[in-house]
């Protein structure tokens, strides 16, 4: 019996572990995907919008 105690723990990790790369696969495109990458646009646009007004230099600039 001791067996089963010792198994157990590793066993339900690793269905909870599949479970979420099963949901994460799922995830991926579909009708979602525009939706998701407009906001990663936005957000990037933003945080470059902001970098521009403070006058830092990005990658490249001096």
């Amino acid at each position: 019996m001791e067996y089963v105690s010792a198994l157990l723990p590793p066993v339900v990790m690793a269905a909870f572990f599949i479970a979420l790369v099963v949901t994460i696969v799922k995830s991926q495109g579909g009708p979602n995907k525009a939706k998701e990458d407009a906001v990663v646009d936005a957000a990037l646009a933003r945080a470059e919008a902001t970098r521009q007004a403070d006058g830092s230099a990005g990658p490249g600039r001096v």
